[in-house]
């Protein structure tokens, strides 16, 4: 299995189950209030199944770069508000990794590099 493929599946995954873990948790609408954002969950919850979504179902390696790009832009949005509320870095590390990782397949998949 190419690193293309085993980066894809996994942040599909994650994605996935944080984006329904969003709209089905009662504890992740505490969370939305601690971050002082609310009305931001269930948005938010279809943007990162909608991009898991993307990522799994890309039928070019460009399709698999746009997901990834959006999903970049929501791992930003949330790191800018952890810092904002200044949560430990560990707390910050999963959206930190997953940033890192669909940076590269946004790299890789707009330059057509997937494999």
């Amino acid at each position: 299995m190419s690193p293309f493929l085993v980066i894809r599946l996994i942040s599909a995954a994650a994605f996935l189950f944080y984006g329904v873990h969003c709209l089905v948790s009662p504890s992740m609408a505490v969370e939305f209030e601690r971050y002082g954002v609310p009305k931001l969950r269930v948005l938010t919850a279809v943007l990162e199944i909608v991009g898991a979504l993307g990522l799994l179902l890309g039928p070019t390696p460009q399709w698999v770069g746009a997901a990834a790009t959006g999903l970049c832009a929501l791992m930003i949005a949330a790191l800018v508000v952890r810092v904002r509320i200044e949560d430990p870095w560990h707390v910050m590390l999963p959206a930190f990794i997953l940033l890192l990782g669909n940076t590269w397949l946004a790299l890789r998949g707009w330059r057509g590099g997937g494999g």
